[in-house]
C-alpha cells in the first residue's frame, strides 16, 4: 500500500540528500560548521578554481632549432617523458674558459725553441698569480713567467740560478703601467724586473740578518722568512710594500742616488724575533724539524689602496692595509708614516684554530661610475647636471676574518687650523687633511673565506673550500653561488708542509695568490691549468638560451626577470622598476614573436626535425602546447593579451591546431589567472568540449569566467541540454543579472520531483508503471540545488563559489528572489508578455494553494528549506521592515503555513523549531502572540518521532528563555511524556523539587550511568542543605524504589551513593538484589569492606572512594561477607581478614565460618591474629593431618572419580602450609615479641609435614615414590600418586628453606632441631620401618641440597663469564692502544676538538658522543685528523 503524508503528498524516498545532512543542519541541536558544503553535483567544480597550473619544465626548443640533427632530435623525444626535475640542469653562474697556451708553457713544459732562446730547461711549477693587463706566472724555481691576454709569451723573469739563491716565488705584483714585476720570494727575496729586460733582476732587496738589525745598519726582512705579500705603492716603479710570515711589513723606496742604488727601507708593522732566525738553505731545503706555532702576528694580508679611473684625495696618502689574525691596520706613508686606523678581531670572531689563521682582503679604488655602472640607465641616472660630469666611487676595504665579511669605507676630511709664523708671527689659516674611515657593515659567508676580490663597485665574491659565493654590498645578500672546490687552486707554501713549518690544512689553503680580478674578469691558477671566468648577466642567460635554439626557456627566463622571481644577481638590469618593466618587456615581446614566427615558419615546418633517421615521424605535439604556456605566462605578467589572443591564436588556427591552445590556454581561465578571453575564443572553447561529449567540462569552464566572455545564447543552450544547472544558474546571474530564473528553472525541477513521487507511491509495485529510483536520481540532485543557491543569494554571495556580491547587486537579487518566494499566489515568469505561470501542484491544473513556492519548498525538504531561512535570518536586509518582506512577514507566512490542515508532520516539526530558535534571536523584530508560542511549545512536546527529540527540547529551551507558559503543570506533564528531562532538570532544580529532580536523572535513557551516579550524588548533597543536613523523606523513598535499577547498572556506584546518603540502608540495598544474587552481595560488600581491592570493572567509580572498611554495615552484614568471600574468593580471605580493623568482626565466628567451607589457611592466620600462635600451629597440624588423610584414603581406593578431588585438597594443604611457615617465620624475627618457644614451633610444623609425606606415601606404589624418569606412562594411577608425593615434599623443602633463614637466630638452631625431629619421628612411628623412615628423610634433604648446589654452580658460571668478558675487554682495549703512531695532541689539528671527552658533559660546539666512534688518521708529522676533516 502507498504511504502518504497528511497532505496527500507521498512520503520521500530515502534518497541522500547532497545539499545538507542533520549533523550540519542550523536547526538541529548540533552547532553547524562556518562554511556550507556545496551540492555534490557542483563538489568537484567547487574548489577547481583553486587550481594552479604547475609551471612548464624548461622546454626544448631546440628541436625546432634550423641547426638539430637527427641524433639530439630523437634524443628529445626518447626524453620526452622525463619528470621536469631532472631534465633541469644546475643553473649556471660563472662561465669559465681554460687558457690552453698558457697552460701548455706552464703545465706542459717548454718547447724545445723556447728553451734554447731562453736558455732555460724548465719554468718549475706555478706557485703564483697575478692579473692586471698582463697574465703574471710565479714559479717554484724562482722566475715570472709573462703572457698577455692572447696567451702570447711575452718574457721569462729570472734565470737558472733563481732558485738556488732568492727561491720559489710566493707573491708577485704587476705595476699599474704594467711595465715591472714585484716578486717576493720563499727566503726573504724581494726583485724588481723590468719587463723590457727581464733576464736579469732590476733591483734586489736581499734579506737581512738579526746582527744587521741590531747594529742598526740594516732593516728588511730576516733571511728565510717566506714573503706572503708584495704590492706598488700607487703609481711609482720603486716603491713596494712587502709583508713576510714572520709579522714584518716594509716599505722600500729603490731609488738612486748619482747613478748608484740607493735602498730606503722602513718598518711599517711587526717586531723583530729574539731569537736568531733559521738559516735561509734550511728554508730552501726539506729537512724534518718540530713545527714551531704561528704567531698571533703574522700578517695573513696586506694591500695597498690602488690607484683607481678617478683621482681621489686618499691617493695622496699612499694607504696600505695589513691584517694579521687579531687586528686589522691601515697605515698611511705619506705626507709621512702613520697608522690611521687600528681594529682589532671581536672576541665572538676568535673561533677554533681552523679559523683563527684566515683572513684576506682587497681594495676598490675611486672609479668613475659612468664607466662602472650595471646598466646605461644607471649611468644616466647618475649624471651631474653640470657639464656631464659623472661622479666616482669611494675607495672601500673589504676585509674578512674566518667567515666573517667586514666593509670599511675610507675618505678625507678638510679640516681648518690657524697657524702661526714663528720668524714674522703672522699667524694664517691652513686647510689639513684628514683619513675619515666608516664602518659600512658585516656579514657571515657559509664557511671561511680563503680569497676576495672585487667583482664592480657593488659585488664582491668570495671563496670558501667548496664554492664561489658573490654577495651584494647594498643589501649584504647572497645573490649568487657556484660550486667550487678550493683544493685544486695552487698554494704557493705547499712545500713547506715537508719541513713542519706548516700543516699540511693551513698550507693546502693559502690560495688567495690563485685567485685574481681584472675588469669582471675572474683568472684562477689551478693544479692543471689556469681559468678564466664570467659572472653571467641577465642578458647572457637569455642569450645562451636563445644560441640553443631553446626560446620557451627564454621566454620564462626574461618573465622572471621581469616579476623580479629570478634568482641570482640582476646585472645589467635597471634599478628604477617601471625602466626594469620597460626593458626586459620589450625584450619579452621580441622573444614571444621570434619563437611564433620560427615556430610556425614553412621552412621548418617540413624540415627533417620532423622524421626520425628510420623514417619515422615524430610527434611535436608537446612543443607547441608548451608554446601556448610559456606565451600565456608572458602575456599574464605583461598584462597584455593582444599577442596572445591575436597573433599566437592566429598562427595555430590558421595551422588547424587551435584545440592545442584551447587546450592549453583553459587551466588559465579554470584558476582565474586569466579572467577576460574573448568570446570568439571562448565559443570555440565551448564547442570543442561539446563536441567531445564533456559537458562536466563545458560546466567547469562556464563559471570560472568572466561572463562578458561568453556567448550567452551557446552557453543557455549548452546548459539546459546537458543539465548543467551550476552553469547555468552562473549565466543567469553574474551575465543577465537575473535570480529569478534559476529559480524558476530549479522549481520545475522539484516539481517533477514529486510528482514522481506521488506517481511511484501510487503504482504498484510489480506494475509497468513502477519507477525506479536511478532514473529519478539525477534530478533529485539538480532539484537541491535549489537550497544553496537561495541561501547564498539571500546571503550576498554568488553561487556555487560563494565570492562576495557587489552591494548594489546584493540587494537587487535579495529583493527580487524574497519577493518572488513569498508572494501569495502563482507568478509568470519571464514578466510582460511571452510569461508563463510557474505552478506547483502535483496534479496538472491542479489547484495552487497561498503562498505556492513557500510551500512547494517546504514540501520537498522542510529541514533544507528552513536550514536556509535561518541563514537569510542573519542578512542585513531583513532590518528593514519597509521593504515587504521582513522576518516578522517570513514568521507570520510559516505560521498561515503551519495552519493548513494537509501540512505532514515533518513539515510542521521544522517549523516549530524554526520558529523557536529565532524568536529569541530577534526579540526587536519578531514579535508573536504569547498563545501562538503556547501552541509552538505543546506542539514541540507533543511530536512522538524520537529521531528529533533532541532538537525538539534544544527549540523548547530557546523559547522558554523569552516565554513563561501559564499552564505549568500540564507543560511539565508534557515534557515528561515528550523525554525533555533536560528542561525538567532545569525546572525542579530551580523550584528545589528534589523529589522529582531524582526522577528526572534516574529516567532518563540517554543519560550515562557514569554521569548519573556523579548527578546523583549533586542533588542528593544539594537536597541536603537545603534541609538542614538531613535528607528529605520523599527523596528517600525514591532513591530506594530506583535500587533495583541502580544496582543493575552499577553495584559498586550504588553502594558508595546508599554509604554516603542512606548509610542504615545497606540491608535494603542487598534485599533489592533479589533472592538468588549472591554473587552481586559479594560484590557490594566487598567493595564496602575491601576497599583497596579494585577489580576492572571498578575503574570508571564516578564517586570518590573511601580509604577504609565502611563503619556503616551491621555485624552480621559482616559476618555475611566472610561467608561470601570464602564461597567466590576463598584465596582473597586472608587479605580480607587484614584489611578489616581490630574488634570489626567475631573471630571465633569467622573462624567456624571458614572452617565450615574449608578455607583452613584464614583458620590459622586468624588463631595466630588471635595472640596465639601455638594454638594456630596445632589447627596447622589438625589440618594437614586431615586433608593428608583424604588425599590417601582416596589414592587407596583406586577410584576415578574420587581422584579429581586431590589437586582442591593438595591446594588447601599448600595454602595451610604457607600460612603456618609465614607464621614461623614472623615469630622468629628479632622485632618480634612472643613468649612461644619458636623451636617447638618448627618442629611441630616440620613433623606434621613430615607426616603427612609419611601418610600419603604409605598409600602409594613403590615406582610413584621414585624419580620422575622411572614413572610409567601408560598408568594414570601412578601418575597421581607421584604428584600428590612431589608436592608434599615440596612443601617440606620450602619450609627447610625458611627455617635456614631464619637459622641464625639464638632461638632456632637448625642442627639440633634437625636432631629432634629425626628423634620424634622414629618414637612416633614405631609401626615405620626405620629405614623407610631414613629413606624418606635422605629424599628430602638430598632435594634441598641438590637445590642448593644448582643455585651455587649458576653463581659460579656467571662470576665465570663476567671474568672472561671483562679480561676480552680489556685485552682488546691494550692492543688498539699499541696500534698506531702516536699523536701529538689529543684533538684534531683542523677542527680543534678532542676525540675523548672523557667523563666531562659535552658542550655547545663539540662533537656528540656518535662523533666519537669516528674514523681518525694520524699523519707522519704526528698531525692527527678527524677522517672528514683529514685535508686532500
Amino acid at each position: 500500500m502507498p504511504s502518504y503524508l497528511g497532505n496527500g503528498s507521498p512520503a520521500r524516498s530515502p534518497h541522500a540528500r547532497p545539499y545538507l545532512h542533520p549533523s550540519i543542519s542550523r536547526l538541529r541541536s548540533f552547532t553547524p560548521q562556518p562554511s556550507r558544503t556545496p551540492s555534490a553535483a557542483s563538489a568537484a567544480t567547487v574548489h577547481s578554481h583553486l587550481h594552479d597550473s604547475v609551471s612548464a619544465a624548461p622546454s626544448h626548443f631546440s628541436a625546432l632549432s634550423r641547426s638539430s640533427s637527427v641524433t639530439n632530435l630523437s634524443a628529445h623525444v626518447a626524453n620526452s617523458g622525463t619528470p621536469p626535475t631532472q631534465m633541469q640542469s644546475p643553473r649556471e653562474v660563472l662561465r669559465w674558459t681554460q687558457l690552453r697556451l698558457v697552460g701548455e708553457h706552464i703545465y706542459a713544459g717548454q718547447t724545445s725553441k723556447v728553451s734554447s732562446v731562453l736558455g732555460a730547461q724548465s719554468s718549475g711549477s706555478p706557485t703564483a698569480l697575478a692579473a692586471n693587463g698582463l697574465i703574471c706566472v710565479g714559479t717554484d724555481t724562482g722566475r715570472v713567467l709573462v703572457f698577455d691576454f692572447k696567451q702570447t709569451l711575452r718574457c721569462v723573469c729570472g734565470n737558472e740560478s733563481s732558485e738556488k739563491n732568492v727561491g720559489a716565488v710566493t707573491a708577485l705584483a704587476l705595476s699599474f703601467d704594467h711595465t715591472y714585476v714585484a716578486v717576493g720570494h720563499a727566503a726573504g727575496y724581494i726583485q724588481l724586473y723590468d719587463l723590457r729586460s727581464p733576464k736579469v733582476a732590476a733591483r734586489v732587496v736581499p734579506p737581512t740578518t738579526l746582527s744587521a738589525v741590531a747594529s742598526g745598519r740594516q732593516e728588511g726582512h730576516i733571511a728565510g722568512s717566506r714573503i706572503v705579500s708584495v704590492g706598488f705603492v700607487a703609481g711609482r716603479h720603486t716603491a713596494l710594500v712587502s709583508a713576510d710570515d714572520s709579522g714584518l711589513a716594509f716599505y722600500h723606496s729603490l731609488g738612486k742616488v748619482f747613478f748608484v742604488d740607493a735602498t730606503d727601507i722602513l718598518r711599517i708593522l711587526g717586531k723583530y724575533p729574539d731569537e736568531e732566525a733559521p738559516d735561509a738553505s734550511l728554508a730552501l731545503g726539506h729537512r724534518f724539524r718540530r713545527r714551531r706555532a704561528r704567531k698571533p702576528a703574522t700578517i695573513l694580508s696586506m694591500a695597498p689602496l690602488p690607484l683607481g679611473t678617478c683621482t681621489h684625495p686618499t691617493d695622496t696618502y699612499n694607504l696600505v692595509a695589513l691584517l694579521t689574525p687579531i687586528k686589522l691596520v691601515i697605515v698611511g706613508l705619506k705626507p709621512s708614516p702613520k697608522t690611521w686606523y687600528r681594529r682589532h678581531r671581536d672576541t665572538g670572531e676568535e673561533v677554533s684554530s681552523k679559523s683563527r689563521f684566515k683572513g684576506t682582503l682587497a681594495w676598490f679604488p675611486s672609479v668613475s661610475l659612468h664607466a662602472d655602472l650595471s646598466s646605461a640607465s644607471e649611468r644616466d641616472s647618475k649624471k651631474s647636471p653640470v657639464n656631464g660630469i659623472h661622479p666616482s666611487s669611494t675607495p672601500t676595504l673589504a676585509y674578512s676574518w674566518g667567515e666573517c665579511l667586514h666593509l670599511l669605507r675610507v675618505s678625507e676630511d678638510k679640516v681648518t687650523q690657524t697657524v702661526k709664523d714663528a720668524k714674522s708671527g703672522k699667524t694664517s689659516k691652513v686647510e689639513i687633511g684628514r683619513i675619515v674611515f666608516e664602518e659600512m657593515g658585516s656579514w657571515t659567508a657559509s664557511d671561511d673565506i680563503l680569497a676576495l676580490q672585487w667583482l664592480n663597485v657593488n659585488q664582491i665574491i668570495v671563496l670558501t673550500p667548496a664554492a664561489f659565493e658573490i654577495y651584494d654590498v647594498r643589501t649584504f645578500k647572497l645573490v649568487e653561488r657556484e660550486r667550487f672546490d678550493a683544493w685544486t687552486l695552487v698554494s704557493p707554501v705547499l712545500s713547506h708542509t715537508t719541513n713542519g713549518s706548516l700543516t699540511y690544512s693551513d698550507a693546502v689553503s693559502e690560495v688567495a695568490h690563485s685567485v685574481r680580478m681584472y675588469k669582471g674578469k675572474i683568472f684562477l691558477l689551478g693544479q692543471h691549468g689556469i681559468q678564466v671566468g664570467t659572472l653571467l648577466t641577465w642578458a647572457d642567460r637569455i642569450l645562451s638560451f636563445v644560441s640553443e635554439g631553446d626560446f620557451l626557456s627564454a621566454i620564462d627566463l626574461t618573465r622572471s626577470y621581469y616579476v623580479g622571481e629570478a634568482p641570482g644577481n640582476r646585472n645589467g638590469l635597471p634599478d628604477n622598476p617601471e625602466m626594469l618593466r620597460t626593458v626586459v618587456g620589450q625584450k619579452m615581446r621580441e622573444l614571444m614573436a621570434a619563437s611564433a614566427q620560427y615556430a610556425f615558419s614553412e621552412d621548418r615546418m617540413l624540415d627533417n626535425t620532423h622524421v626520425t633517421a628510420d623514417g619515422r615521424g615524430v610527434d611535436r605535439t608537446e612543443l607547441f602546447e608548451e608554446l601556448v604556456t610559456a606565451c600565456a605566462r608572458a602575456c599574464m605578467a605583461l598584462d597584455d593579451y593582444d599577442f596572445l589572443f591575436e597573433d599566437l591564436f592566429g598562427f595555430y588556427d590558421n595551422n588547424c591546431i587551435v584545440a592545442i591552445f584551447l587546450r592549453q590556454l583553459e587551466p588559465f581561465m579554470i584558476s582565474g589567472e586569466i579572467r577576460h578571453v574573448p568570446p570568439r575564443i571562448t565559443q570555440r572553447l565551448v564547442a570543442l568540449h561539446d563536441e567531445d561529449n564533456r559537458p562536466d567540462l563545458v560546466e567547469r569552464l562556464i563559471w570560472h569566467i568572466d561572463p562578458d566572455c561568453l556567448d550567452i545564447n551557446q552557453a543557455i543552450m549548452l546548459c539546459q541540454r546537458h543539465h548543467l544547472y551550476d552553469a547555468l544558474i552562473y549565466v543567469y546571474t553574474r551575465a543577465l543579472r537575473d535570480y529569478v530564473s534559476p529559480v524558476v528553472e530549479l522549481l520545475g525541477l522539484v516539481r517533477r520531483v514529486q510528482q514522481w513521487r506521488r506517481q511511484r507511491a501510487e503504482a504498484s509495485p510489480t506494475s509497468s508503471n513502477f519507477m525506479e529510483e536511478q532514473s529519478i536520481e539525477p534530478v533529485v540532485l539538480n532539484a537541491y540545488k535549489i537550497y544553496p543557491f537561495i541561501a547564498d543569494t539571500l546571503t550576498g554571495l554568488t553561487y556555487p563559489s560563494e565570492e562576495p556580491l557587489p552591494d548594489d547587486e546584493a540587494f537587487e537579487a535579495k529583493n527580487d528572489v524574497y519577493k518572488f518566494l513569498f508572494y501569495g499566489r502563482s507568478s509568470v515568469w519571464p514578466e510582460g508578455e511571452g510569461g508563463r505561470l510557474v505552478l506547483t501542484s502535483d496534479e496538472e491544473n491542479g489547484v495552487e494553494p497561498t503562498y505556492p513556492y513557500t510551500r512547494l519548498l517546504l514540501r520537498f525538504d522542510p529541514e533544507a528549506f528552513l536550514h536556509t531561512l535561518d541563514l537569510a535570518f542573519e542578512d542585513a536586509y531583513l532590518n528593514d521592515d519597509s521593504r515587504g518582506v521582513s522576518r516578522f512577514v517570513i514568521v507570520k507566512i510559516l505560521l498561515e503555513i503551519l495552519a493548513s490542515p494537509e501540512l505532514s508532520q515533518e513539515e510542521q516539526t521544522f517549523i516549530h523549531i524554526f520558529v523557536a530558535r529565532n524568536v529569541p534571536k530577534y526579540p526587536q523584530f519578531i514579535q508573536i502572540q504569547s498563545s501562538v508560542l503556547h501552541n509552538i511549545l505543546i506542539g514541540l512536546a507533543e511530536d512522538p518521532d524520537p529521531s528529533t527529540r533532541e532538537d525538539r527540547q534544544l527549540a523548547a529551551e530557546f523559547l522558554l528563555s523569552v516565554y513563561t507558559p501559564h499552564e505549568s503543570e500540564r507543560i511539565l506533564e508534557l515534557f515528561r511524556h515528550a523525554g525533555f528531562f533536560r528542561i525538567l532538570r532545569s525546572w525542579y532544580r530551580q523550584e528545589k523539587q528534589w523529589r522529582e529532580l531524582l526522577g528526572t536523572y534516574l529516567e532518563d535513557p540517554e543519560l550515562p550511568s557514569h554521569d548519573v551516579f556523579t548527578t546523583l550524588d549533586d542533588v542528593l548533597k544539594a537536597a541536603k542543605r537545603a534541609n538542614k543536613r538531613k535528607l528529605p523523606t520523599a527523596v528517600c523513598n525514591k532513591l530506594l524504589d530506583s535500587l533495583p535499577n541502580l544496582l543493575l547498572s552499577d553495584i559498586p556506584n550504588t553502594a558508595a551513593l546508599i554509604d554516603e546518603h542512606l548509610p542504615d540502608q545497606h540491608e535494603a540495598a542487598l534485599n533489592a538484589l533479589g533472592p538468588h544474587a549472591d554473587h552481586e552481595r559479594f560484590l557490594y560488600l566487598q567493595y564496602l569492606l575491601h576497599p583497596l581491592r579494585r577489580k576492572p570493572a571498578e575503574d570508571d567509580i564516578a564517586l570518590p572512594r573511601q580509604s577504609k572498611p565502611s563503619p556503616h554495615v551491621p555485624s552480621h552484614l559482616r559476618q555475611a561477607y566472610i561467608k561470601l568471600q570464602c564461597q567466590f574468593e576463598p584465596s582473597g580471605i586472608i587479605p580480607a581478614l587484614q584489611m578489616l580493623p581490630e574488634d570489626y568482626l567475631d573471630g571465633q565466628e569467622a573462624a567456624r565460618t571458614c572452617e565450615q567451607h574449608e578455607v583452613f589457611a584464614a583458620v590459622v592466620w586468624l588463631a595466630d591474629h588471635g595472640g596465639d600462635p601455638q594454638a594456630a600451629i596445632s589447627k596447622a597440624e589438625a589440618f594437614e593431618q586431615r586433608l593428608s588423610t583424604r588425599v590417601a584414603d582416596v589414592l587407596a581406593s583406586h577410584e576415578e572419580e574420587s581422584v579429581e578431588t586431590v589437586p582442591d585438597s593438595l591446594q588447601k594443604l599448600e595454602a595451610v602450609a604457607d600460612t603456618a611457615t609465614s607464621i614461623c617465620v614472623a615469630r622468629s624475627r628479632p622485632t618480634s615479641s612472643t613468649d612461644a618457644p619458636l623451636e617447638n614451633l618448627w618442629l611441630q610444623l616440620l613433623s606434621s609435614q613430615i607426616d603427612c609425606v609419611q601418610r600419603v606415601a604409605s598409600c602409594c606404589s613403590l615406582e610413584a615414590l621414585g624419580a620422575s624418569e622411572s614413572i610409567p606412562s601408560d598408568d594414570p594411577h601412578v601418575q597421581h600418586e607421584h604428584e600428590a608425593i612431589s608436592s608434599l615434599r615440596a612443601l617440606v623443602h620450602k619450609t627447610f628453606t625458611a627455617l635456614m633463614s631464619v637459622s641464625s637466630t639464638r632461638a632456632v638452631s637448625f642442627p639440633r632441631l634437625f636432631k629432634r625431629l629425626v628423634g620424634s619421628a622414629s618414637a612416633s612411628k614405631a609401626h615405620v620401618s626405620k629405614g623407610t623412615l631414613y629413606t624418606e628423610f635422605r629424599t628430602i634433604l638430598t632435594g634441598m641440597l641438590e637445590s642448593f648446589r644448582s643455585e651455587g654452580d649458576m653463581l659460579v658460571i656467571t662470576k665465570h663469564l663476567v671474568d672472561r668478558d671483562v679480561a676480552d675487554t680489556i685485552a682488546e682495549l691494550v692492543s688498539e692502544r699499541s696500534k698506531g703512531w702516536a699523536p701529538a695532541r689529543g684533538a684534531c689539528s683542523a677542527c680543534g676538538v678532542a676525540f675523548v671527552v672523557g667523563n666531562k658533559k659535552p658542550v655547545e660546539g663539540e662533537v656528540d658522543a656518535a662523533a666519537e666512534n669516528e674514523k681518525i688518521v694520524v699523519s707522519r708529522t704526528g698531525a692527527i685528523y678527524h677522517s672528514r676533516c683529514l685535508p686532500a
